[in-house]
């Protein structure tokens, strides 16, 4: 096993809420400079953007993880990660037949744009992705499963689009293996309030959304190898330090 520094949780441009400057291209070299091993971009309802941040992560030689962050019915946010573009964009289209069609308004909400493998931007996205979708937090596993996907609660103990604030617990049916943190020192608050979670691996990420929030190497996971495979089995099979 070997310790690989890491941040789960980016957004790019194409997030409504992310800086026009977190292209795909930024957001790698970022990673680069500070010193991480692996990151994963997941914006808000979309993975349009990772075959980019992927292409440009394998010329820098660092490990871009394709991935997503879903808001669901009840608008709790879920890290989606996958082990492979083709996984990640099936899920990609999945999502975007559920997202409440709500137009975007750019003054309003932010650009949401899409970029190429150069870094350039080759399109936008016009339906508003930080709306809700159809899909019910206690339906995620399942869709996921399908696409090979792993399953991660975001930010469970922030006071908005999380598990504690939304639903007010841990579902007694729920299935995850690893769970995020805004603020590791509420770790044993939350174990206890919610026992489920002692047998959870937990991650802490930046969930930047401007290149200069991402993390400095700070938090390891410890994995075979740097893999796309090594780090998400590391996830849902062992104990993370973060």
């Amino acid at each position: 096993m070997i310790p690989l520094h890491y941040d789960l949780h980016l957004h790019s441009c194409l997030s409504p809420c992310g800086d026009n400057e977190s292209t795909p291209g930024n957001i790698v070299g970022m990673a680069v400079v500070k010193g991480l091993d692996v990151i994963a971009l997941t914006d808000h309802n979309t993975c349009k953007n990772c075959a980019a941040a992927m292409a440009i992560g394998k010329e820098y030689g660092i490990t871009v993880i394709p991935g997503m962050e879903l808001t669901t019915s009840e608008e709790v946010h879920v890290l989606c990660l996958f082990y492979t573009l083709e996984d990640a964009m099936g899920f990609d289209a999945f999502v975007e037949s559920r997202i409440l069609p709500i137009p975007n308004d750019p003054k309003s909400f932010g650009d949401q744009f899409i970029c190429n493998e150069n870094d350039e931007v080759v399109g936008s996205f016009s339906t508003l992705l930080i709306s809700a979708t159809d899909i019910s937090f206690d339906r995620v596993d399942d869709v996921l499963k399908e696409f090979n996907g792993v399953m991660v609660p975001a930010h469970i103990d922030a006071n908005s689009f999380s598990i504690q604030s939304n639903l007010g617990f841990v579902p007694p049916d729920a299935i995850f293996h690893c769970f995020e943190l805004q603020h590791m020192e509420n770790l044993h608050k939350m174990q206890d309030a919610n026992p489920y979670l002692k047998g959870c691996n937990v991650i802490t990420d930046s969930d930047a959304h401007y290149i200069n929030m991402i993390n400095e190497p700070v938090n390891t996971i410890y994995a075979e190898s740097n893999s796309i495979k090594d780090v998400l089995d590391a996830l849902v099979r062992s104990k993370n330090n973060g």
